[in-house]
């Protein structure tokens, strides 16, 4: 399982990729595995306000439906339009051609609450002890 470690983490396994005001947004390798063959990605428009790990897609696996959480809050300026016809990237390359929108961050402040690499493996190994 793959944790790069220039990103941030949420406990609800979405990742951040921080460039300047601007923060792409994925779900991590982890959260991928769980769900299993991704089959639909359900995205905002660009424009739409997102808050601080509230809800603001769905993405649905042959297992489940998931709500995805926005790491940062701010307004979408850009949503990854493969997803509609290619779900399974979000399997194939999780934290590359699978990331899901950009957010224009209204408040950097967010990313303090946000995990870096090492706490969300630790984080990870609690849950793996859960089971």
């Amino acid at each position: 399982m793959t944790i790069p470690s220039d990103l941030k983490y949420s406990k609800e396994h979405e990742w951040a990729r921080i460039e300047g005001d601007r923060a792409t947004v994925g779900i991590t390798d982890y959260a991928q595995e769980q769900l299993g063959d991704v089959v639909y990605v359900e995205l905002p428009q660009p424009g739409t306000a997102v808050q601080f790990m509230e809800p603001f897609g769905v993405v649905e696996s042959v297992k489940t439906a998931s709500d995805l959480y926005a790491p940062v809050s701010g307004r979408v300026v850009e949503v990854n339009e493969r997803l509609t016809d290619e779900p399974e990237l979000v399997n194939q390359s999780p934290y590359g051609d699978g990331w899901m929108v950009v957010v224009q961050m209204n408040d950097p402040a967010d990313l303090d609450r946000l995990m870096d690499a090492e706490a969300y493996e630790a984080y990870l190994a609690t849950l793996e002890e859960g089971h």
